[in-house]
């Protein structure tokens, strides 16, 4: 089963439409779907990764429920069938 990758409104443009994608590629970590999406629509990975790699400062990615930047980052394994979760961080006072 391939992992699946949930896409927030905003971005959904630079991703066909669509809400969800299906990763047919095989990964191992948060870092291989995203490279993996952005093989398929570069400018969803362009605007989630910065230009060294990283996980942009305001968004947000979950492997199933767990925010990769407090497991492993980029490095976080994924497995068949999880999902992985791009949203946008919310602030405010």
């Amino acid at each position: 089963m391939p992992v699946v990758v949930a896409i927030p409104g905003p971005l959904q443009p630079y991703a066909g439409g669509n809400s969800t994608v299906v990763l047919d590629a095989p990964c191992d970590t948060v870092g291989d779907a995203l490279e993996a999406l952005g093989e398929e629509y570069p400018g969803v990975r362009d605007r989630v990764l910065t230009e060294q790699g990283d996980v942009r400062q305001h968004l947000n990615v979950f492997v199933d429920e767990d925010n990769v930047r407090f497991v492993n980052g980029l490095a976080t394994p994924v497995s068949d069938g999880c999902r992985v979760t791009i949203l946008p961080a919310v602030s405010g006072g």
